[in-house]
C-alpha cells in the first residue's frame, strides 16, 4: 500500500483509530501509520485495551513483523504522541528510539499530562513535526469527543438515547415500548452503547422493562459499565441488568445529585456515557443541561396517548424552548436516526 500524501495516510490512521471503539476506553482511539519517504506503507495500528501498547507501537511492532526499517520514516498519528509514563512508556520515546524522522498529528492531546509536551519532545530531539489542517483535526476530535470532554470539562459526553414515534411517544400509557423501531436501529443503537464507557438507566425502567443494556448486538471487545439510578433502593436483586456480562452499579440514596455524578464519572474516567432511561430520568438531565447530543430512532408510526420523551419543567416563554441543531440525519432501516447537540 503507497499514500500519495499525508492526508490519506491521515484517513487511513483515522480509520484505523475506530478500530479502538469498544476496546482503549479510558485511553483515546488513536490509529498510527508509518510511511517510507516514497509513501510506502511500513507499518500501521491502533490503541489496545487500557495497559496494553498504543498505537505509534503497534505500529512500530508492525513494521517490524514485516522486516520493515523505520529510520527515516514518517509516523502519521491522529493524536499527539504520549510524553508521560502512564501505564505504558511514552510514545515520543518510542518514536525517536526507532528512529522516526517526521511525525504528523492530526490534533494536540487534550490531557493535561500531555497538551503539546509530546511534540515538544519530538522537535527537541530533531523530528520534523507537523499539525493536521482543520478537516481532519475535527474528525480527530469528534472520535474522541469523550476523551476531549473528560480531559476539558472534567465528565463524560453525555448522549441521550431514545426511540420514538413521529408523535414523539417513547411507549404507550403502560410503558410498554417493544418494538417502536426495527431491527435494524436496535443494532444501531448497541453500536452506540458500545461507544460509551458507562450506560445509564433509571430504576422506573428497569422495574418496568427489566432491560440488560449490554452490548450484543454488535461485536465488542468489553461491555460498558451499567449504572442504576435507584435513589430508593428498590432494584431487585435477580434484575438482568445485574447480570453478566460486565459490570453494572447502583447510585442509591444521596447520590442523585446528577452535576456531582458527572464529575464523579469524570474521575472514574467514563469518557462516554450513553442515557437510555424514561421520561422523568431524561428530563431531569435535560433540565440540568448535562445532555451533550440527542441520538433518536424516529419510528414511521403514530401511537396517539402514551409516554413523552421527556418530562420538563414547563417554559414561561417559547423562547426558552431547548434548541438543537441536527448534526446527522440517516435512514437506519426504515427508522431516521437523528442526531442532535444544543445549539
Amino acid at each position: 500500500m503507497r499514500f500519495t500524501d499525508t492526508d490519506a495516510a491521515l484517513q487511513r490512521a483515522l480509520l484505523l483509530a475506530e478500530l479502538a471503539i469498544g476496546l482503549s476506553d479510558p485511553n483515546p482511539r488513536v490509529g498510527c501509520v508509518i510511511l517510507a519517504s516514497d509513501g510506502r506503507l511500513l507499518g500501521e495500528g491502533h490503541t489496545q485495551a487500557a495497559g496494553e501498547a498504543h498505537a505509534e507501537v503497534m505500529a512500530l511492532r508492525d513494521a517490524a513483523a514485516r522486516g520493515e526499517d523505520v529510520r527515516g520514516a514518517t509516523a502519521v498519528v491522529t493524536l499527539e504522541p504520549c510524553s508521560h509514563h502512564g501505564r505504558t512508556p511514552p510514545c515520543c520515546e518510542a518514536l525517536v528510539q526507532a528512529g522516526i524522522a517526521r511525525v504528523v498529528a492530526a490534533v494536540e492531546d487534550p490531557n493535561p499530562l500531555v497538551a503539546g509536551q509530546g511534540l515538544a519532545r519530538l522537535k527537541t530531539a530533531g523530528l520534523t513535526v507537523e499539525l493536521a489542517g482543520p478537516a481532519v483535526a475535527d474528525a480527530a476530535r469528534e472520535l474522541n469527543i469523550g476523551f476531549f470532554s473528560r480531559m476539558q470539562r472534567g465528565r463524560p459526553f453525555v448522549r441521550l438515547k431514545s426511540a420514538i414515534s413521529l408523535d414523539g411517544r417513547t411507549a404507550l400509557p403502560d410503558g410498554r415500548s417493544q418494538w417502536i423501531t426495527g431491527e435494524a436501529a436496535r443494532a444501531d443503537g448497541h453500536a452506540w452503547r458500545r461507544r460509551a464507557g458507562a450506560v445509564l438507566t433509571g430504576i422506573g425502567t428497569v422495574l418496568a422493562d427489566d432491560p440488560r443494556l449490554d452490548v450484543r448486538l454488535v461485536p465488542s471487545a468489553r461491555q460498558p459499565l451499567r449504572l442504576v439510578l435507584d435513589p430508593q433502593g428498590r432494584l431487585p436483586s435477580d434484575a438482568r441488568i445485574l447480570q453478566p456480562p460486565g459490570d453494572a452499579r447502583v447510585i442509591g440514596p444521596g447520590r442523585a445529585d446528577l452535576p456531582a455524578l458527572m464529575t464523579e464519572l469524570g474521575r472514574l474516567g467514563i469518557n462516554e456515557l450513553h442515557v437510555e432511561a424514561g421520561p422523568t430520568l431524561s428530563g431531569a438531565f435535560l433540565d440540568a443541561g448535562l445532555v451533550d447530543e440527542l441520538l433518536l430512532y424516529q419510528a414511521p408510526l403514530l401511537i396517539g396517548e402514551g409516554r413523552p420523551l421527556a418530562n420538563l419543567q414547563p417554559l414561561n416563554e417559547l423562547g426558552d424552548a431547548h434548541r438543537w441543531r441536527a448534526v446527522d440525519t440517516t435512514f437506519v432501516g426504515a427508522d431516521l436516526r437523528l442526531r442532535l447537540r444544543p445549539t
